[in-house]
């Protein structure tokens, strides 16, 4: 019964999508607090983990969620905890923790209408800086936007072995539509998948310490309790664990962190593109607002304009060096996310050398209409260096 959708295509929802993601990847522990629209993460888990020798537990709030997958995790465990803006307001502490202590989880982040309580049930991409910023500090982090049911399958896989691969959180970013949404997916057999597990030490290791890097940076991680003195600080820390704020020592720490994302770019980044060997615009746009720029890519070159579509599936790190070469000599950049401006920062950061940025957001609640994104791209492409709509802030 668990597993009677393995090689099968079925009509899925988002949010059932990455439970299966999850437990195919092999999260084995789930915990988490209702919110809109992230509740039917947490009720798939509830359902299914005891199923596939997992654990489940509804913890008091958002803060004690996050707390407890960080307890699982280093416990052995694959863990995900799942959420919306507010929760994920809740979780940011301890998920900053998590950065410094090098922690492996996955944070699924339901984007919905905010702040605050904002409205549950509108969607939107309003929380690309909080994944980013939210923690106080210099942190790494890594974050990805899948645009279709399917997607959020397979990137939920991916978003696991990246975490564990790291030994670094991982943001899973869902527009609430998305969230909502049903489409036709196939999940593959067990065996048709990779799969990515920690690196633990090697066997007979006379002394451990939890933070000494290896060649790519990334230390090895012993479970709770098997053997190890293992000393676990939300402090600056030399590789045994225990905190010293030695200068040295914190420029030192706070490099490998970044290092070990930049070392792994390769595996990191992930985007798609669409007519862009000849185009003169490029679209930017990620997530379910991508699928509206897509088919507004696809009207344009039915009338004539040459369009091509930039989508990062990857949003952190933002994939700088390969917008960079595709921006290089057009026309202009327009950007469409459903917010007033946030990854069209990081766009502007890269491709304002190379040709004017445009920016079309929206901050209604619904999808961005496919019509209002081909009106915006003729208006860009016949006056491409207009002066940029200027950002509210």
């Amino acid at each position: 019964m668990a597993r009677s959708f393995e090689g099968n295509t079925v009509l899925m929802q988002g949010n059932d999508a990455i439970v299966y993601g999850a437990l195919m990847a092999g999260v084995r522990f789930f915990a988490g607090y209702p919110i809109t629209p992230s509740t039917e993460i947490l009720e798939g888990f509830a359902r299914l983990l005891p199923l596939w020798d997992g654990k489940f537990i509804q913890m008091e709030d958002e803060i004690g969620a996050m707390a407890a997958v960080i307890g699982a995790s280093l416990a052995g465990y694959k863990a995900l905890t799942a959420s919306s803006g507010p929760g994920i307001s809740l979780k940011l502490e301890n998920i900053g923790y998590a950065c410094m202590a090098e922690v492996p989880v996955t944070i699924v982040d339901d984007m919905r209408m905010g702040p605050s309580t904002g409205a549950p049930t509108k969607t939107s991409q309003g929380d690309m800086m909080q994944v980013r910023w939210g923690c106080h500090g210099d942190h790494a982090i890594v974050a990805i936007a899948p645009a279709t049911v399917e997607e959020a399958f397979h990137e939920t896989i991916r978003a696991v072995n990246l975490s564990e691969r790291l030994r670094n959180p991982v943001f899973l970013l869902l527009d609430a539509c998305l969230a909502h949404m049903r489409e036709k997916i196939y999940i593959p057999r067990q065996e048709e998948l990779t799969i990515i597990n920690r690196q633990h030490p090697q066997p007979g290791l006379k002394e451990y310490k939890p933070f000494t890097p290896t060649d790519d940076f990334v230390p090895d991680i012993a479970d709770f309790g098997e053997g190890y003195l293992f000393t676990v600080t939300g402090l600056i820390h030399e590789d045994s664990g225990m905190s010293n704020f030695n200068s040295d020592l914190c420029q030192r720490l706070i490099e490998r962190f970044y290092k070990k994302i930049e070392n792994h770019l390769d595996e990191i980044e992930k985007i798609e593109t669409d007519c862009l060997d000849d185009c003169e615009l490029v679209v930017v746009s990620y997530g379910v607002a991508s699928r509206s720029a897509a088919s507004a890519v696809t009207k344009a070159r039915e009338n004539g304009i040459k369009a091509g579509l930039f989508r990062p599936i990857t949003v952190w790190p933002f994939p700088h060096r390969r917008l960079n070469e595709v921006t290089k000599g057009k026309l202009a950049t327009l950007v469409v996310e459903m917010n007033l401006g946030q990854m069209v920062r990081e766009v502007e950061r890269t491709a304002f050398k190379n040709c004017p940025v445009h920016h079309y957001g929206t901050a209604t609640g619904d999808l961005i209409p496919p019509q209002d994104v081909y009106e915006k791209l003729v208006e860009v492409y016949k006056n491409p260096e207009k002066e940029m709509t200027e950002h509210i802030i």
